[in-house]
């Protein structure tokens, strides 16, 4: 949930926005995948330790590479997609997915022409989870099935991202992009 408190008030009046806004978005269903992951690993492992093929040293070796290989590609996979992390500062807006924060993506709002919000960003319609590229669609860090963020970058590329209560997060994006009315100097 985001740390965003309600910036509207019954009579049109707002309050100033918080400094820094931050939103997740999490998919429990890929720690079964990572789960599937050791459990690869593990069979290679037990390959190695309690051989008993008669065939050969060849095959043995490639069954445990070709099972602690496959185990590692998805345990690590999956546990960069888990969550990804959404902040969105007075400068900038960086994304970060899963534990280690990787794969990171910083966007300069300068470089944002708008924001919008998806009511339904689903794998399916990119692919699957994770940090993808479609030409018709652009770039998306899809962890989940749901709401998201869709920003439109000045070069004419999009970027989506899930996250919980992508709706504020449109607002604050907003709010940032329109021009400041000129002040008394500082």
């Amino acid at each position: 949930m985001s740390n965003l408190i309600s910036m509207r008030h019954r009579h049109g009046e707002t309050t100033p926005q918080p400094n820094v806004w931050t939103g997740r978005a999490t998919n429990r269903v890929q720690w079964l995948l990572a789960l599937i992951g050791a459990a690869c690993v593990a069979l290679g492992i037990a390959l190695a330790v309690e051989s008993a093929w008669e065939s050969g040293v060849a095959p043995l070796a490639m069954a445990v590479v070709g099972c602690i290989a496959a185990g590692l590609l998805v345990l690590f996979g999956t546990l960069a997609f888990v969550h990804v992390a959404l902040r969105v500062d007075e400068e900038c807006l960086e994304v970060r997915c899963g534990h280690i924060g990787l794969p990171r993506r910083r966007i300069p709002l300068s470089h944002v022409v708008g924001a919008e919000f998806a009511p339904h960003v689903t794998p399916r319609h990119w692919g699957g989870w994770g940090y993808r590229w479609r030409p018709e669609k652009g770039t998306a860090v899809v962890v989940r099935r749901g709401e998201g963020v869709i920003l439109r970058l000045w070069d004419g590329h999009t970027f989506t991202i899930t996250v919980d209560d992508a709706e504020a997060a449109v607002q604050v994006i907003r709010d940032r992009l329109r021009p400041r009315a000129p002040g008394p100097a500082r």
